[in-house]
């Protein structure tokens, strides 16, 4: 009799939309930021050298390139150089992460000069870093009726869009940003994030490849053109611009996680190890890149570690249905069906259509001899998807136990007409025949389970001969 059941599979990829300070390039922007703390002490003249250092070593960074524009126009008399140190100010407490002072000094600086257009701007950018998305997209709003062709005002109004789900409006946005500045590497790489989430993922890889052209260096176009080339299946280029996004930046966590994702989905598991554990190491709170080695883990048969693994990423986000889902297997590999159960419990609260888990849940059932319950969740398993051959194969199982032959026949036919080539299923279905005494039907099967390459258990063919006075 042969069970079947499911590892976790489906992780989600994450896909990178930027704004800000995103290449990776750390030499420059530690000179962007000993810039910004001289323009926040109104030492402006310092500060223009360090931008224009900053511009030398990575001419993308477009942060360095808006900052000198502040400059020129406090040069120019066009902005109070009170607002422009609050604004610094601002700049600076942002780069430290200290988003609430961030708004007290553009809300100085916009008090002093109501027309200030990028501090609008950043002051959007600040609050979709908090997930005020509609905020966000107000303050692009009126950075934009100031100056109509403030290009990145676009692309991050573009990206407050696409967080919020709102991917058309999000490329329509990003668009306009590239009609204005179509060297905007940034807009074009947003722009593929949007089309990746879309599903369009040929726009997507059109859209990266065109904003690394523009800067080589450019790390997240890298990943996100490896996200898209996953989706279409091209593990091997996706590999290869994930490992040439952590070669421009090797503190980028959610490259090594993804390549690692790829890696165990070829079976390459400890290569996946590898590249989880740093991607835990750069980012400890990387849930994701838990569940991953968990899999590579539970892949080797280091049961324990793969269950250790698991449960960080509970720890981290006790949300996580996957890692339940992927725990209760490994503990359902260790014969532990209780807590397997657990946890399948757990998975389903969080996600009530985990088709899967219902399925899984029903094997650890069954395995613990409760074949009510069993038959239970492989029925809901099959409300969710009747397409789900697995289920009705291990449905059957639990009616042939109990001696319900009829209905398991009937279960393993709905398998085999929905995979023809189900080779357990014809087993399975063959011992049902043989338990009813229909020897010639359980012949029928085993032959075709043996066709499609299944070795027979000696001693039910022997049973089987016996049986039925055969001897084929």
């Amino acid at each position: 009799m042969k069970l079947s059941r499911r590892i976790g599979a489906t992780v989600l990829i994450v896909f990178f939309l930027t704004t800000g300070l995103c290449y990776g390039q750390s030499i420059a922007v530690e000179i962007f930021h000993r810039g910004v703390e001289y323009a926040a002490e109104g030492k402006f003249e310092e500060a223009k050298e360090e931008f224009e250092k900053a511009l030398k070593a990575d001419p993308f960074l477009e942060s360095a390139k808006d900052t000198l524009q502040v400059i020129e126009d406090v040069s120019d008399k066009k902005i109070e150089s009170k607002a422009a140190m609050h604004f610094f100010k601002g700049v600076a407490y942002s780069n430290q992460g200290q988003l609430a002072k961030t708004i007290i000094e553009y809300n100085k600086a916009i008090e002093v000069n109501p027309r200030f257009a990028i501090v609008y701007n950043e002051r959007g950018v600040i609050y979709g870093r908090k997930g005020q998305y509609d905020w966000a997209i107000s303050e692009f709003n009126e950075a934009l009726k100031i100056n109509p062709k403030h290009a990145m005002a676009y692309t991050n109004r573009g990206k407050a869009y696409a967080d919020k789900g709102q991917y058309d409006q999000a490329i329509s946005e990003h668009t306009k940003a590239i009609e204005i500045n179509p060297k905007l590497a940034m807009a074009y790489t947003n722009r593929g994030s949007a089309y990746l989430n879309k599903g369009f993922n040929d726009q997507a890889i059109s859209d990266c490849t065109k904003a690394i052209e523009i800067n080589p260096k450019f790390a997240i176009a890298y990943y996100n053109r490896g996200n898209a080339y996953l989706n279409k299946g091209l593990n091997d280029q996706a590999i290869s611009d994930y490992t040439k996004a952590i070669e421009i930046n090797p503190k980028f966590a959610f490259a090594y996680y993804n390549r690692g994702y790829i890696y165990a989905d070829k079976g390459q598991y400890d290569q996946a190890i590898s590249d989880c554990t740093k991607a835990i190491e750069l980012n400890p709170k990387l849930a994701m890149a838990y569940v991953i080695r968990g899999a590579a883990y539970l892949n080797k048969g280091l049961n324990d570690q793969a269950i250790s693994d698991y449960t960080k990423a509970i720890e981290i986000n006790p949300k996580f249905a996957l890692a339940y889902y992927n725990r209760g297997y490994t503990y359902d590999e260790k014969g532990q069906y209780d807590k397997a159960i657990s946890d399948y419990n757990k998975a389903i609260e969080l996600n009530p259509r985990y088709v899967d888990a219902y399925v899984n849940r029903g094997v650890a059932y069954y395995r613990e001899g409760q074949y009510e319950q069993a038959i239970s969740d492989y029925t809901k398993a099959i409300e969710l998807n009747p397409r789900y051959a697995m289920a009705y194969n291990n449905r059957g199982n639990a009616n042939k136990d109990k001696g319900q032959y009829e209905q398991a026949i009937s279960d393993y036919t709905k398998a085999i007409e929905l995979n023809p080539r189900y080779v357990d299923a014809y087993y399975n279905r063959g011992a049902a025949y043989y338990y009813k005494r229909e020897y010639d039907q359980a012949w029928e099967d085993v032959h075709k389970a043996q066709s499609l390459g299944l070795q027979i258990r000696p001693d039910f063919l022997k049973a089987l001969r016996e049986a039925s006075g055969r001897q084929e």
